[in-house]
């Protein structure tokens, strides 16, 4: 198995960011046993840091299954690959996959690489590492990962089911593997349901987690409770969503996402889209519009338009043609572009302006977007601990 490690061309190029766990084990050992000792203590003395505070690695995982994608699979993995080169060249990336196919892995994502990506043997079903993998919370000089009990999107028994239980496992071997602390959630979710602006504040919709398929019993309010324990947040803005109509009861990642404190960036619907889905668009809009943040800021909202359905290339239902679907890897935007040319260029403007100090790189992700997911979707963020 590939081991964490740190070269002197990793410091170099990334500097803090690259040390891994190991190096600051003492540190964060020593934090997280005070946190450890307080009253009800789990990840109650950290926070979800928003995503564009520094990393010291992206987590990706390698699609084993041809019975969940069929003949797409090798055009998935492509992509999967394409996104990690992307990735490599802002932090290291680490890519999970079953020992199996890890040599495949390496192949494919060493190929015309310019910076190395890492590949580990840790089981997996799918590639939405961004669900089942651990989702971090920090606090100064300590970092720990919350496993939030990934149970497939609560599918068993619907035409969406599909093999999870390596991807519900893969969380806990994950953190072991790099000596972070682990934490088991008071609720059940995926971290593509979790939007925060690292403020305190969190983003979700009410029907990917107040769901019987996650949280049966639970009311909204112990949701919204266990949530803000296992997390460290101050206020839940909730806006409603739309349940049964993807496999992730319509997660916030592809809806509506911070760009900065008080700032959001809300996914608009093409013309001809499904007019059920224009109406989430519209309800959330109204949520954010009347809303305020855990600073009492209300929020600033900026509408990101989605392409033109009959001019783009991927095609399908489940295809998610959403540019709200971006990842923020060290000082870059890594977004998708689906063909259309006006729109990709629309949304490559809108978030080259909302992250001026950032790279925006357009990736071709159609056979990810095939699956009804995208790069955010596929991607988890290591973050650095705030220093003591």
């Amino acid at each position: 198995m590939d081991t964490p490690r740190t070269t002197r061309r990793n410091l170099l190029r990334y500097g803090a960011a690259a040390v891994p766990l190991t190096v600051l084990a003492p540190v964060i050992s020593a934090t997280a046993a005070r946190a450890a000792a307080a009253p009800n203590a789990g990840a109650a003395a950290l926070t979800m840091p928003a995503e564009t505070d520094p990393h010291v690695r992206t987590y990706m995982a390698w699609p084993a299954l041809s019975s969940v994608w069929g003949r797409p699979l090798e055009r998935v993995r492509a992509d999967i690959a394409e996104v990690a080169h992307a990735i490599s060249r802002f932090e290291p990336v680490v890519v999970l996959a079953r020992p199996g196919q890890a040599a495949d892995a390496r192949y494919l994502c060493g190929r015309g690489a310019r910076y190395a990506v890492d590949v580990i043997e840790i089981p997996v079903d799918d590639l939405w590492i961004r669900d089942f993998g651990p989702t971090f919370v920090v606090g100064p000089g300590a970092v720990a990962g919350v496993d939030t009990n990934f149970n497939g999107w609560g599918k068993t028994g619907t035409k969406y089911a599909q093999p999870f239980a390596n991807d519900a496992a893969a969380a806990a071997i994950l953190l072991d593997e790099y000596q972070v602390r682990r934490v088991r959630a008071g609720f059940t979710g995926e971290g593509g349901s979790l939007e925060t602006d690292g403020e305190g504040t969190l983003l979700a919709t009410v029907s990917s987690l107040v769901n019987p398929n996650r949280n049966p019993g639970m009311s909204q309010a112990q949701v919204e409770d266990a949530m803000r324990a296992s997390l460290g947040m101050d206020k839940v803005i909730w806006v409603p969503g739309l349940a049964g109509q993807d496999i992730t009861d319509c997660h916030i990642d592809c809806l509506a996402r911070f760009t900065a404190p008080g700032k959001v960036i809300l996914d608009r619907p093409a013309p001809g889209t499904d007019p059920k889905w224009v109406a989430v668009y519209e309800e959330t809009k109204r949520v954010l519009e009347s809303a305020t943040d855990a600073r009492g800021r209300r929020l600033a909202v900026t509408e990101l338009p989605g392409p033109d359905r009959s001019r783009i290339r991927g095609k399908g239902e489940e295809f998610l043609s959403s540019y709200t679907n971006y990842y923020t890897p060290n000082g870059a935007v890594i977004l998708p572009q689906f063909g259309d040319p006006y729109a990709d260029g629309v949304a490559y403007a809108i978030l080259q302006a909302a992250y001026p100090a950032r790279q925006v790189v357009q990736v071709d992700i159609d056979g990810i977007a095939s699956g009804g997911g995208g790069i955010h979707c596929a991607t988890q963020s290591h973050p650095v601990p705030p220093a003591l």
